[in-house]
């Protein structure tokens, strides 16, 4: 393969993998807003998970590009969490 091709195939996979990362983390933010609807106790757990979790997010996604890690391997790892989060927040 070309440099141009091998180039060409990390951006379209950075991109995919980019996608679907937005479209798991909109599926959590519809979960999460059903169960913080829901009021009580759970709510106000989830609530406060969500602020917390933005907040470690951020600066473990800074710290790890500061390090020198690949964008695609932080995507890769938020896409980990995220889906640990949809599976979490199905089981009502």
């Amino acid at each position: 393969m070309s440099g141009g091709t091998i180039m060409l195939k990390f951006w379209m996979d950075f991109a995919f993998d980019s996608a679907l990362l937005c479209a798991e983390a909109q599926e959590v933010m519809g979960l999460r807003l059903i169960r913080i609807a829901g009021g009580g106790v759970h709510a106000e757990r989830e609530a406060r998970r969500m602020v917390a979790e933005k907040s470690i997010a951020f600066a473990d996604a800074a710290a790890s590009l500061a390090a020198g890690a690949s964008v695609d391997k932080i995507v890769g790892h938020y896409r980990t969490i995220v889906r640990a989060n949809k599976r979490r927040l199905s089981r009502f």
